[in-house]
């Protein structure tokens, strides 16, 4: 993508995709003027701690960043169950739960089987078969180009921040922990520093929201907490290297099998909040500090002092839920589903393989004065045992273990038929398939019915990443002021085409009702979303279709009536397309019929009578009358043919 710069290199400072840590060191010197009964107000509320610089008293400062983090507190107060939950399912999805198991078995030996990791395989194949693709329809006919150009070059700038890959992050978080949380940010260190637009998966564990609300855009704060390193920070921020404490222990972490060591790291905190301006309009501001020390306020900032951080005034936050709960923008996900049954295969399992050990090694009960060799008893490789004394059976008896009933290995693969059908991870999910279906329609069916599970699920995937489209969208309008070239795939093959902000900027609009007074409209957009991509099957499905449908006559200009009214029964993709295509060749073949029909009529029209036609015959050397070249009826040329085809050669 190639950038042209706008004439100033002063660009507004902007913190990034969770923050590019740091704010410019100039851009902290700019701060917001405000009038003296604001200034007075401001030393009333924060007393000797409101921040001053140069005479002017700021909104936030030291006490701001106090209560911020006393509300921080609160807020993982209330979310400690959800990141508990969150730090044993991935111990789970590692097959480390044996520590989450009351009913420990009595010896050492603890089974891990992986039934359901594979329901979470499962189920993330059929999401990556079903990458999302947005198309862009406006709602109003003014913005029917500008909708055609979103649509071409949101998913180049989805591309551009690897979107596949925070896709498919997204949906491992989503199936392990029941929540996967999108990040739509303006960094302003891209491109050189002209920024741009920053989509990344963020980790649920260090998001903190308000308790009991069930959407994001609904808490009064949001938080993200991430571990920087003390260098960086002390890098970026050279006046805080003296003042700077490292304290990891706001930050959640995982259980990992590395030692990871954080001495040495800051949790550093996003602080994303809603206030009213001046105005009455609610915008959304953004804070940044570590250890009681604050980096970056746009409220302090003069150009955003009113307007907010970002114009949408939204969290840039958008969260994928899988099971949703009440009472949190979280969910839980297919191991909370699942780890019951998990818990009781991977029980039954230990029992099934202690008792195939205690069956398959021998063992034996030995008198204590029995004076056996019990070293050269225990070695198989020796044929022959050493004891002394008398050696009868009461001196030495093998311990002879049950085996146990079929019926336990019936219930054990029972469970897994419980796992797999709570989970609708059905085995025709995997490729397999029930004896004697062979046809790839059939076998797309048996997936269609067996899949619905996995495409409700990916479809409310598609309503986040509508979610994440409309963020893009907004900061597009606000930050696209530089005219961009991007590379995209049109109908004509590739493509280059300048794009900026000035066809999404508010426009004037006529208002009848209002004597011809002028009203800003704001362009917006609606976003249908289609798969990327299709199963193995699905397409083989369709071509199967679609060679029935030649079979059948479909395509036979003669028989486009009936076929458009079969068609208006069926129900599968594209039948609009097959329908269009159908009413097209129907019209070719009626004007190719009538064009036909015309040139008949000219031709019997310009045709001579039949006594000038025997006048035009010409005369052999017999004086037979012969038919020239080019003219006779049909009739005639055949037979001359045939006569010609009769006679032999030379």
């Amino acid at each position: 993508m190639r950038i042209f710069r706008r004439k100033t290199d002063e660009l507004p400072p902007r913190e990034g995709e969770n923050g590019s840590m740091a704010a410019e060191t100039e851009g902290m010197g700019r701060f917001a003027e405000f009038d003296g009964g604001r200034q007075t107000r401001q030393a009333a509320v924060f007393g000797a701690n409101a921040p001053e610089v140069q005479g002017k008293l700021q909104p936030i400062g030291e006490q701001q960043i106090l209560d911020a983090m006393m509300t921080l507190e609160k807020y993982r107060a209330g979310k400690a169950n959800f990141n508990r939950r969150l730090i044993e399912n991935e111990q789970w999805w590692k097959l480390r739960h044996w520590d989450y198991i009351k009913e420990q078995p009595t010896n050492t030996l603890q089974t891990k089987s992986a039934w359901l990791v594979n329901v979470l395989l499962s189920k993330h194949a059929d999401a990556m078969d079903a990458m999302p693709e947005g198309n862009f329809l406006p709602r109003a006919a003014d913005d029917e180009q500008e909708a055609k150009k979103l649509s071409a070059i949101v998913p180049v700038i989805l591309d551009q921040n690897r979107f596949e890959r925070v896709w498919a992050d997204n949906w491992w978080k989503k199936l392990k922990y029941g929540t996967g949380v999108y990040g739509v940010f303006w960094d302003k260190n891209r491109l050189n520093g002209l920024g741009d637009i920053a989509v990344t998966a963020i980790d649920p564990l260090n998001l903190y929201w308000e308790p009991g609300v069930t959407d994001l855009q609904q808490s009064r704060n949001l938080f993200y907490v991430t571990l920087v390193d003390r260098e960086i920070l002390t890098e970026q921020y050279p006046e805080l290297a003296d003042k700077l404490t490292c304290d990891a222990s706001g930050a959640a972490k995982y259980r990992y099998d590395d030692n990871v060591d954080t001495t040495d790291k800051c949790a550093v905190v996003d602080w994303y909040y809603k206030r009213r301006n001046d105005a009455g309009k609610e915008v959304l501001h953004y804070c940044k500090f570590a250890g009681g020390n604050l980096l970056f306020a746009s409220e302090n900032e003069a150009e955003y002092a009113k307007r907010g951080y970002y114009d949408h005034a939204k969290y840039p936050f958008v969260a994928d839920v899988m099971f949703p709960e009440e009472g949190t923008p979280g969910g839980y996900g297919y191991i909370d589903l699942c780890k019951d049954p998990q818990r009781q295969i991977d029980l039954m399992n230990t029992a099934i393989v202690a008792n195939c050990i205690a069956v398959a090694q021998p063992r034996y009960l030995v008198r204590a004065d029995g004076n056996i060799n019990e070293q050269e008893l225990m070695d198989y490789t020796r044929q022959i045992v050493h004891c002394s004394g008398n050696l009868d059976e009461a001196a030495v008896r093998p311990i002879q273990a049950a085996m146990l009933n079929s019926n336990y290995l019936s219930i054990l693969a029972q469970k897994v038929d419980e796992m797999k059908e709570t989970s609708g991870n059905r085995d025709v999910n995997n490729g397999g398939a029930a004896s004697g279906v062979t046809a790839a329609s059939a076998i797309a069916a048996m997936q269609e019915q067996s899949g619905k599970l996995s495409r409700d699920q990916i479809r409310q995937s598609y309503a986040a990443y509508k979610d994440v489209c409309y963020l893009v969208v907004e900061l597009i309008r606000q930050f696209y002021d530089a005219p961009r070239e991007f590379r995209i795939t049109g109908q004509t093959g590739v493509e280059f085409t300048m794009f900026d902000n000035q066809g999404l900027q508010l426009q004037p609009q006529q208002a009848p009702f209002l004597e011809g007074q002028a009203l800003m409209r704001s362009p917006v957009f609606d976003i249908d979303v289609q798969p990327q991509k299709a199963s193995a099957y699905s397409k083989m499905s369709q071509n199967e279709l679609a060679l029935q449908l030649l079979q059948y006559g479909f395509f036979n200009p003669a028989m486009a009536q009936q076929a458009m009214a079969c068609l208006e029964m069926m129900d599968f993709k594209d039948k609009e397309k097959i329908k269009t295509q159908i009413g097209q060749n129907y019209v070719q073949y009626v004007n190719q019929q009538m064009a036909m029909q015309q040139a008949a009529m000219m031709q019997r029209q310009t045709a001579p009578a039949p006594g000038a036609r025997e006048n035009t015959r010409e005369k052999d050397e017999n004086g037979a009358q012969r038919v020239p070249d080019g003219g006779g009826t049909v009739v005639e040329k055949a037979r001359a043919q045939a006569q010609a085809a009769t006679q032999p050669n030379g």
